[in-house]
């Protein structure tokens, strides 16, 4: 496995264990330890020590001929808890640049399913654990090659109108209004994570490779959450570019910020 990052091979596991953790992927239990040597080319030892920094954080449990399975977590109380710091965004300037993005890049849509609600979807989109959403996995390419890894989930009474063909055509904030939501805005959170053997995959890239992560919560007019979506972009590809300006006397410690693109190269 080549190592994109200086860190500990135990350490690196552990991060991406955790970040498909709190995405809900192992319901079912997590793979054996035989598999997850597999998967990030490490010996048992560096397994076990990933595992049991997991299990000191009360993330899994782990039993003997029972295998290893996820503490449930308590829904956040906020979709941004816990994540950074969260920014309102002007829908606009997302719209324009989803637009400039889809017109610039082509899209694969890796697969659409009806699933039930994580807690964090649904305490994102402000639902009942177990109800039906609409998640979409896609990735982004430009000239250069892929760009981004984009998953979303929506409510299934929202997205009942498009499915694989209209994704792949579409960003599905301008389906969303198509089909009568009036968007209003977003939260937003930028912040790091190290690249799965999934991920790394997609985009052409080494396991444990740094990527820049975005968590967006879009909602209408009336404040009602209808699109949570997790993107990874390759730092190489991709920048998020803002404007600060000073306000107050020379003694002003307060920044105001204006975001001006997102581009990608």
């Amino acid at each position: 496995m080549t190592v994109a990052l200086p860190l500990p091979k135990y350490h690196q596991i552990y991060l991406v264990l955790r970040e498909q953790l709190h995405e809900g992927r192992f319901a079912q239990g997590l793979p054996g330890e035989l598999a997850l040597m597999q998967q990030f080319g490490v010996a048992r030892v560096t397994v076990r020590r990933a595992l049991q920094e997991l299990a000191g954080e009360g993330l899994i449990s782990r039993e003997r001929g029972r295998g290893t399975h996820p503490v449930a977590q308590r829904a956040p109380a906020t979709a941004a808890a816990g994540r950074g710091a969260a920014k309102t965004t002007r829908l606009t300037g997302l719209l324009e640049n989803l637009v400039s993005t889809s017109l610039n890049t082509t899209v694969r849509v890796l697969d659409v399913s009806a699933v039930a609600a994580t807690a964090e979807v649904a305490g994102a989109l402000k639902l009942a654990p177990g109800d039906a959403v609409q998640k979409a996995v896609r990735v982004r390419s430009t000239r250069e090659g892929p760009l981004s890894h984009i998953t979303t989930w929506v409510p299934a009474v929202l997205a009942y109108g498009f499915g694989k063909r209209e994704l792949a055509k579409k960003p599905i904030l301008m389906l969303l209004e198509e089909s009568g939501v009036r968007l209003g805005g977003a939260q937003q959170t930028i912040s790091a994570r190290l690249a799965d053997a999934q991920v790394a995959s997609h985009l052409g890239i080494a396991v444990g490779s740094a990527l820049l992560a975005v968590r967006r919560l879009i909602h209408d007019e009336q404040g009602r959450p209808v699109q949570w979506l997790h993107g990874l972009y390759r730092p190489d590809r991709y920048e998020y570019q803002m404007q600060l300006s000073r306000v107050g006397d020379i003694d002003a410690k307060v920044w105001v910020s204006r975001e001006l693109s997102a581009q990608f190269h």
